[in-house]
């Protein structure tokens, strides 16, 4: 029927003829009809309908101006852009700080809890924006007062020995759950032996076991490599922990005068 359309639509009588034979009963039609001239004639006249079409197709220019893109900026637009550029690639040495930010500095907001539970037992918490929290001593903590700082670092305590206490998976199954005033290990000197504490309620993930080996990176690099656990508070927990700490600032200021001496 698409072909019978188009042949009387665009070849005039050539088209009535084939709409003629194709909608006449087989039964009505002359005995000797020529069957293969009509089918012939078909093919003919339905090229001639596509060749029609094709040469009638007439493609459409669309002007296109590219002298926007060529014409030049404004000097004084250019040189602002320059500037401000500039501005962002190499910023005032002035405002540049003394000394790099460390990795600490740039992944972790430090918090402190100060004097927690005894006198002097100064400890950090490190905390990612993933909520995971390291927890180690403070550069103010007593224990470095000892001469020879920290010698020995013992995590079992209590029933259960904390180095031991693996985690697996990514639900970190078999976690222990912890209180904030739960012990994690002892840090002994030549003089006495000092208890570190969980600081914040949550799962310990793990313990940093190389202080078995070297308990010595206690004394020089306390708040990078000589941290002593990770613990993943709840977000609820945080929020009750988070109120009982210090931020650097209001620590720097609780502890000014021994930073001083430090330095």
């Amino acid at each position: 029927m698409w072909f019978l359309k188009i042949g009387t639509q665009q070849l005039g009588l050539l088209g009535q003829v084939s709409l003629f034979f194709s909608s006449t009963p087989l039964n009505l039609l002359p005995l000797q009809f020529n069957w293969s001239a009509f089918f012939q004639f078909s093919m003919t006249a339905q090229n001639t309908v596509q060749t029609w079409n094709l040469n009638n197709v007439k493609p459409t220019i669309v002007a296109c101006s590219h002298s926007d893109a060529n014409q030049k900026l404004d000097p004084q637009i250019e040189e602002l852009k320059d500037e401000e550029l500039r501005i962002l690639l190499v910023p005032k040495l002035e405002d540049l700080p003394f000394t790099p930010p460390s990795a600490v500095e740039s992944n972790f907001v430090t918090y402190f809890a100060p004097d927690f539970m005894k006198p002097g037992h100064d400890q950090y918490v490190h905390r990612h924006a993933n909520g995971l929290c390291i927890i180690g001593l403070a550069s103010t903590h007593i224990a470095f007062k000892d001469e020879g700082g920290v010698t020995l670092v013992d995590f079992n305590v209590g029933k259960s020995d904390r180095s031991g206490h693996k985690v697996t998976g990514k639900r970190k199954k078999n976690a222990q759950h912890f209180e904030s005033n739960t012990a994690l290990c002892k840090a002994r000197t030549n003089d006495t032996s000092y208890i570190v504490r969980c600081c914040v309620k949550g799962s310990l993930l793990e313990v940093n076991d190389r202080l078995i080996k070297q308990p010595e990176l206690l004394n020089s690099s306390a708040d990078r490599e000589g941290y002593i656990a990770i613990i993943m508070p709840k977000p609820a927990d945080w929020v009750k922990a988070k109120a009982t700490l210090l931020g650097i600032e209001e620590y720097r200021e609780l502890r000014k005068d021994m930073l001083l001496q430090a330095l």
